[in-house]
């Protein structure tokens, strides 16, 4: 396996699959999730995983000891830390892609973690960042 063949997580994809309310998306979440986990091809980030812990105690009212355990779960896979150069990087590709901050981020962690795919229904579907290729699952 290539690292090209990683695919970095959005925090969206990791929420479907707790939404009981979307269930084709909670599906397709899912079936995603438990594929590039057993394949060993999943990235990702920590602003990802902050975002999940804050989303499953805010939106979802989970008890925010059983979030933190949800959340824990995930940091056995590749994990991209955020530091200074990264948020220079994705305040730069933030002003040059029209992206928000968040979304920049997420962007400059797929393109440092090397992967190939970046899988998110925040941004649009099939975009490119160099070698880097958005891809909606739910699309």
């Amino acid at each position: 396996m290539t690292v090209s063949d990683r695919c970095f997580l959005d925090t969206n994809v990791l929420l479907y699959a707790f939404d009981d309310d979307q269930p084709t998306k909670q599906a397709v979440a899912r079936k995603l999730i438990e594929r590039l986990g057993r394949e060993h091809k999943a990235v990702l980030s920590t602003q990802v995983l902050i975002e999940l812990f804050h989303n499953l105690v805010r939106k979802f009212k989970v008890a925010a000891p059983t979030a933190s355990l949800m959340t824990a779960a995930f940091c056995e896979w590749p994990v991209i830390d955020s530091d200074n150069a990264l948020v220079l990087k994705a305040m730069a590709r933030a002003s040059e892609n029209g992206l928000s901050i968040w979304d920049a981020m997420v962007v400059e962690a797929a393109l440092r973690a090397g992967v190939g795919t970046l899988y998110s229904e925040d941004m649009q579907h099939g975009q490119r960042f160099g070698s880097l290729v958005l891809l909606n699952p739910f699309a």
